[in-house]
């Protein structure tokens, strides 16, 4: 190869892997055996757009629910290339046992993500896993250790830092300094996505196994399809709203900004609104996310009004030059003073993937940035390097999430040291950091040391 052609080379794979390309390094493209732990909307989703992306045959499928367990076979069979249908399992473990795998992706509800990436790992495969990684905040630390102990790439579903309209906004907006000196940023959600529901209590349905779906977490007696988006409304299986949408906003911004872990977090807040359902996730919480030049302020309410009718969640970058506006949908750079003013809409590709538009359940604004992050992904699988959003990334984000619950649960800011894996001078807030599982489950911590 002359200089010519390797700076030719060079240049191309630079721009693939600035746009999230995946490129196979091989002389073909290798396909790749998959597994799905978790094939509720967002399980299958992400399993739908690896297959768009990358060959790939998916051998198993898991989960808990033999209706969803079946309409997710019907799926795969229809979009694979193959058109086989996988084998079937209620038993991760025993999927795993198979050991004909390479990659695993796990979209079951948080209680279930840190002891089911573990032993995928611990199995020899790579992983994507979705957000918030994990439960409470040492599972996380255990998933780092594994991922890093046994040599596997895990990719976290916080895909915003894959999306292409946000991708631009760093490079264009931030990166190239139009913000000037960044002085405080906000993040939001005020979407009314908390259930707060009183349905009455039940015997769960012969196709569904109640005590694995529970898991670890407490058994709470069984009043609906749980896994239908229900859980997420209590603490027993989540971080409510901080853990299921905080987590993306900042997650992003550190990405954006070249953040790690704030140094201090406090956040206060409560069911204020909406207290006749069983919900116990807070409808109304702010969290303050300490850096040394700027504070990250959350806010949330499930409830009301969005303060910005055309950004009800997003981030909100200020600068002395100007504010950056970003969600999913879009972003606006709103200069101070006479500069000019920049919008940019979300990227669809229905033309490229017409696919998309019949299935059912789909985010098609969510589509493309799942597609650039499983390339992302696979070219990571390839090169045995660091995906954009790695596990270790992906426990920044979810820990700093999990702590503000934490400091409105106690009332009082804490500072997190990860070294030490434990809340500087606050023995309460440590106990905290680890949540009690239920038997026979053993919470991966102990292996820690």
């Amino acid at each position: 190869m002359n200089r010519r052609e390797f700076m030719k080379t060079s240049a191309a794979g630079l721009a693939t892997s600035m746009l999230g390309g995946y490129v196979a390094y091989g002389a073909e493209q290798k396909t790749y055996r998959v597994g799905l732990i978790g094939c509720g909307w967002y399980g299958k989703s992400d399993l739908c757009r690896l297959i768009q992306v990358a060959p790939v045959e998916v051998v198993s499928l898991c989960d808990v629910d033999k209706h969803m367990l079946a309409g997710a076979a019907d799926r795969v069979a229809q979009r694979q290339k193959s058109k086989k249908s996988p084998r079937l399992y209620s038993d991760y473990e025993q999927m795993l046992k198979e050991k004909d795998l390479d990659i695993v992706l796990i979209g079951t509800p948080d209680h279930w993500h840190a002891l089911q990436m573990i032993a995928a790992v611990e199995s020899g495969v790579d992983v994507y896993v979705q957000k918030p990684i994990s439960r409470d905040v040492l599972e996380g630390e255990a998933m780092v250790a594994a991922a890093r102990k046994h040599g596997r790439v895990v990719q976290v579903g916080t895909q915003r830092k894959s999306t292409p309209h946000l991708i631009e906004a760093k490079k264009n907006i931030v990166d190239s300094g139009m913000l000037g000196k960044i002085g405080h940023v906000d993040i939001c959600c005020y979407i009314h996505m908390r259930a707060n529901g009183n349905p009455p209590n039940g015997t769960p349905p012969e196709w569904f196994d109640y005590d694995m779906w529970t898991g670890p977490a407490p058994m709470r007696p069984y009043d609906m399809l749980p896994h239908l988006r229900w859980w997420r409304t209590f603490a027993e299986y989540g971080n409510g709203i901080v853990g299921d949408m905080c987590v993306h906003m900042l997650d992003t911004v550190r990405w954006m900004l070249g953040l790690s872990w704030p140094k201090r977090v406090h956040s206060a807040g409560g069911i204020f609104v909406q207290k006749n359902g069983k919900s116990n996730i807070s409808d109304t919480q702010v969290a303050t996310f300490e850096y040394p030049d700027f504070d990250v302020v959350w806010q949330h309410r499930t409830w009301g009004t969005s303060p910005d009718a055309k950004y009800p969640w997003a981030l909100f970058i200020y600068g002395e030059k100007g504010t950056l506006k970003a969600s999913t949908m879009s972003y606006d750079f709103v200069p101070e003073g006479r500069g000019e003013a920049i919008h940019k809409d979300v990227v669809y590709e229905r033309e490229q993937y017409p696919e998309d538009v019949a299935e059912p359940d789909i985010e098609l604004n969510a589509a493309p940035a799942t597609r650039l992050h499983m390339k992302d992904f696979l070219q990571a699988v390839e090169t045995r390097g660091r995906p954009i959003a790695d596990i270790e990334q992906g426990h920044i984000s979810t820990a700093s999430c999990i702590l503000a619950n934490v400091s409105m649960q106690l009332g009082r800011p804490l500072t997190y040291d990860p070294a030490k894996r434990q809340v500087s001078g606050d023995e309460q807030a440590t106990a905290l950091l680890r949540r009690q599982y239920r038997g026979p489950w053993k919470h991966p911590e102990e292996s820690l040391g």
